[in-house]
């Protein structure tokens, strides 16, 4: 699938200080379903162009997954997925130009709100609903907009046109406008999300549709083909938007993470977690780490000090929180977010993603209390039974020990993003559980101050294989 930018005008040359993407090069990104690749056909002080092409693999996205034989068999092999600016584009868009999409530049901050003449254009567009519902989704945004509908097969013509459409369109804007319209309107005119659909594509949703979305003549069938056809989302979302509530996930987790540190702080509970981890990982002779939910990259400051470990990746589906990791771990002075040793990548820990594979441990520092408890099912295949490192260790709160937290409400969790928060017996169940279905054994150990009653404030799973 092939997304195209095109900037003229004074403000042009920006077009790569925008995008964090070089002109003289072609730069290759791993995705869970393919590659992407972002180059530029055309560099000049009056126009530039930048492409992003995202070769996606269909029978990846499938390939050991439960109910991957939906369908049929050949549906895996033969399907519009490869070419179609699906979803899956939009998922390419933020983690390639994530800095763009989220008005970002750090080099030339004054370009971010600055108006830039742009034209984008979209290969093979399944519109399911005509150049008419195109014309409805984007000319109420100010774009100028052009579409030709493709034949189903040009050796063919007597078979007609199909439903995809090749599409530009027009309009002076500044880029992250731009590049979130569409984020949001390319899975709108599919209608055919490729992937699970849950509260965070709400907060998507509300985020990149702030000053647009609650007055578009056309936010229903927008929210309800966005969130999959699910009523009660679509709903929320709308009633966030109207009523203005629109907020940065991202720096909402900042500010839920800081409350949580506060509560935490007598304990000294972080760097305790990140010395046991660390610890953890070095009596298994772990040399290869990924570690995932990395955050702001704190563990991986740690581990990258041990010269005995030769790999360390951090995976992370916040962006922000993926820049905030490339400065601590100084890897701007590489070039970028990759070194010799050590390198950030943008992902979902809850799908199969061969990049994941092939090390020698995994960790899932306070992760797991943050995901909904029917995706730890997911969580669980991705991490246990697909990506199989040979040790994988979790930390989690011990619920039974936020009594001893002044500060926290009586029947508060410590972060407000958590969705559960587990006794000690609880941790064990599911560790154990996940250890028998793997084939992995488990220990189980405390991490900071224990009290005789309640034990530690965290507790920690080793499981090795």
């Amino acid at each position: 699938m092939l997304f195209t930018l095109r900037a003229t005008g004074p403000h042009a040359s920006g077009l790569g200080y925008l995008l964090h993407k070089h002109p003289d090069k072609l730069q290759t990104f791993p995705l869970a379903f393919g590659r992407a690749h972002v180059f530029y056909p055309e560099a000049s002080a009056e126009a530039v162009t930048a492409a992003l092409l995202v070769d996606l693999d269909p029978v990846a996205l499938v390939r050991g997954r439960p109910g991957s034989s939906e369908g049929g068999l050949v549906d895996q092999y033969v399907n519009d997925r490869p070419y179609a600016a699906s979803s899956f584009l939009s998922v390419a868009i933020a983690q390639v130009l994530g800095s763009a999409l989220a008005g970002r530049c750090k080099d030339r901050p004054e370009l971010v709100q600055t108006s830039i003449a742009l034209e984008a254009t979209l290969s093979a567009v399944p519109c399911r609903g005509g150049a008419t519902l195109l014309r409805a989704l984007f000319e109420p945004l100010g774009y100028e907009v052009t579409a030709s509908r493709l034949p189903l097969d040009e050796r063919f013509p007597a078979w007609g046109e199909g439903a995809h459409h090749d599409v530009r369109l027009r309009k002076a804007c500044p880029l992250s406008e731009l590049l979130s319209h569409v984020y949001v309107l390319v899975p709108v005119l599919d209608d055919d999300k490729h992937y699970w659909v849950g509260e965070d594509e709400v907060e998507k949703l509300v985020y990149h549709g702030e000053g647009w979305l609650a007055t578009h003549p056309e936010k229903e069938l927008i929210a309800r083909r966005y969130l999959k056809h699910r009523a009660r989302l679509a709903r929320a979302a709308l009633d966030r938007l109207v009523s203005g509530e629109a907020k940065d996930p991202d720096a909402e987790a900042e500010a839920h993470a800081e409350e949580e540190a506060a509560i935490e702080a007598p304990v000294r509970l972080d760097e305790a977690r990140i010395e046991a981890v660390a610890r953890a990982l070095s009596d298994e002779g772990a040399k290869t780490v990924v570690d995932l939910g990395c955050g702001e990259g704190k563990l991986l400051a740690k581990l990258v000090r041990n010269r005995a470990m030769t790999q360390l990746v951090g995976v992370d589906v916040s962006q922000r929180a993926l820049d905030v990791a490339s400065e601590r771990l100084k890897l701007d002075r590489h070039g970028g977010r990759k070194s010799e040793r050590i390198e950030l990548l943008h992902g979902s820990l809850l799908y199969r993603d061969a990049r994941l594979s092939g090390f020698d441990a995994a960790t899932l520092v306070e992760v797991i209390e943050h995901l909904e408890p029917s995706r730890l099912g997911a969580l669980e295949r991705s991490v246990f039974a697909h990506a199989r490192p040979r040790v994988v260790v979790v930390t989690t709160p011990n619920a039974e020990y936020n009594v001893v937290f002044t500060s926290l409400p009586a029947g508060h969790m410590r972060h407000k993003d958590h969705r559960f928060e587990w006794t000690r017996a609880e941790f064990e169940a599911w560790a154990r559980g996940v250890a028998e279905r793997n084939a992995y054994t488990v220990r189980l150990a405390p991490i900071g101050p224990a009290d005789d009653t309640l034990g530690s404030p965290t507790q920690m799973a080793v499981f090795s294989r």
